[in-house]
């Protein structure tokens, strides 16, 4: 099953690193789990379609949905950020440069521009 288990060797290890890295311990809700993971997709394939590597938003959800398994239901990363809105893809991932590791995160300017303007990268 899918149940988790939990091991307390581990756990000490986590608690431990944290506090060496002083790292403040918090709950991280699901949908952050899912922001962090997609945004991130999403953020990439901003910056492939802003560079001509893709043509389309559609050709990057391709191959995510043939070659990753991205679930079909959500359409691929592309599709699924003009379902939630790009402008709050853009300010959460700005929301995410400001935190802890932030210089991961910097909203790619074609991402930044089509929320701005309230446009979607699927037309």
């Amino acid at each position: 099953n899918r149940k988790p288990v939990t091991d307390p060797i581990i756990d000490k290890l986590i608690v431990d690193y944290s506090e060496e890295q002083n790292i403040a311990r918090r709950e991280i809700s699901d949908e952050e789990i899912v922001e962090r993971c997609i945004y991130g997709l999403v953020n990439v394939g901003a910056q492939i379609l802003d560079e001509g590597i893709a043509l389309r938003a559609g050709d990057i959800d391709m191959v995510y949905l043939t070659g990753y398994g991205f679930p079909l239901f959500r359409g691929g990363p592309m599709f699924y950020a003009d379902s939630v809105g790009l402008k709050k893809v853009a300010e959460t991932i700005a929301g995410f440069e400001k935190g802890r590791n932030g210089h991961f995160w910097k909203v790619a300017p074609l991402l930044k521009k089509l929320a701005a303007e309230d446009k979607r990268f699927n037309r």
